[in-house]
This record gives C-alpha cells, structure tokens and sequence, in this order.
C-alpha cells in the first residue's frame, strides 16, 4: 500500500485529525468563497486578503480596498459586495488587492494555515489542482469548509471530483473512508450535479436568495487553469 494518504475532511473542526505540518491542504468552499477566489485571480487580481473578522474587513474597506463581506449567504450590512462570483468577474479587479470574509470558506483557510501548502480548489480550476495534485508527493488533505462546521454535499462532491481524477491518472494513494465516500457520491452526481444537489441545504439557502446563477456558474467545471495559494498571509495565483 502506499504510503502517501489522500483524506477528505468533511469539516475544519477535524481538520487536527487529518494533516499536519507536512501536508498539502486543498481548501474548498464551492458556493461561494473558494469559487470567487478563482474567478477574482482569473480576472487579475493582483492577491486576495482572507480574513476571518468582518470588524478587520470593515477596516479595509475603510481604507479603500475591494471587499466582500458574507454571512449566512448574505452581502454584510454596508458592503458593496458579497462573495458572489460573478462580481469578481471583470476588469475592475484587475491589479487590485481584495480582501474577502464569508461564513465558512475563510474560516477553513484559517484552519489549514499550519500546512506545509495550502491551495484553492473549485469546480472552476478542477484540472489544473488535480493536474498539479498528481506531481505532489505529500499527504494530501481535501478540507470541505462546509456550512457552519457542518458537513455540505457540494464541497464533497468536489473532493470526490478530486480522488476520481487522481485515481484515474493512476495514483497509487492510500484512500480515508472519507475519500472513498467522496469519490462514490461524485461518481453519483457527475453527470447532472445541479440537479443531484436540488433538494441540499445551501441551494435551498441560495434559491430563497434568488441567485440561481451562482450556483450553475460554480458548478461549470474548469474554466480556468488558475489555482490559488496561500503565501504569507495571502491568496496569490501559482506560478504555472
């Protein structure tokens, strides 16, 4: 058996039992935060300031930065922005800094901050993170930033996403039970995720919001070969 582990961590509360020092954590918080980490780097962002607090985002909106403010799917009272995509997604982000906090994808990446590597995965950029996944010769923790610390379906499937691509390049990794979980609900949901995910909490959470669209966007598989990092402090975009 191998001794390289690929783990799927269903929350960030268990993120102790997974990785450590030496491990490559990839974050993911599929609607909405991790997807509008891709899209903002995609469309030029210069670097993206995670933080936790929204009194330290409101501090940087004070001083002029871009940022989006979420909880409990909602743009924070006195934000111009959420952490919806689809506003990342144009010129006006281009060279700048944007500092983002939401409910659950920043609290993952401040989680996974003791790794030896910590990148950014989404449907978005789902071959270029497997792709470079498959070179890496530590343990590797997919960490689902879930909802609350609870556990979501469409970051699983994400991670399933993820172990099925790396075993069909032919890795040979020591699955967890939560890899293997994965991997079979992905395999279950790929052909039409937007509808295998109708009836899961946060698209319900989402539909009363009336922003639909987010959800197929962030469902729409690699539209870009950016994969975000954790450096200092910041997310950057990998040197490819």
């Amino acid at each position: 058996m191998s001794s390289q582990k690929l783990n799927v961590c269903l929350s960030p509360q268990l993120i102790s039992s997974y990785a450590d020092e030496n491990s490559i954590i990839v974050v993911i918080d599929v609607l909405r935060a991790t997807s509008a980490i891709c899209t903002a780097l995609h469309n030029g962002a210069e670097k993206i300031i995670p933080v936790v607090d929204v009194r330290v985002a409101r501090d940087y909106l004070n001083k002029g930065y871009i940022v989006g403010a979420e909880r409990n799917g909602e743009i924070v009272e006195g934000f111009e922005y959420g952490n919806s995509p689809l506003v990342f997604a144009g010129e006006h982000v281009a060279g700048k800094t944007i500092v983002l906090t939401t409910s659950n994808g920043t609290y993952a990446l401040a989680a996974a901050q003791m790794a030896h590597q910590v990148i950014v995965g989404s449907f978005l950029n789902l071959d270029a993170v497997s792709g470079w996944l498959e070179n890496q010769e530590r343990d590797i923790v997919l960490l689902c930033a879930g909802w609350k610390q609870k556990f979501n379906m469409e970051d699983t499937l994400f991670a399933g996403a993820v172990v099925s691509q790396l075993q069909a390049a032919n890795r040979v990794l020591a699955l967890s039970d939560s890899a293997i979980a994965a991997e079979i609900l992905y395999t279950k949901a790929k052909d039409n995720m937007f509808a295998f995910l109708e009836n899961t909490s946060h698209r319900n959470r989402l539909r009363t919001m009336n922003i639909e669209e987010d959800v197929r966007y962030c469902l729409t598989p690699n539209t870009t070969s950016v994969i975000p990092m954790l450096e200092n402090g910041n997310i950057v975009k990998m040197n490819e």
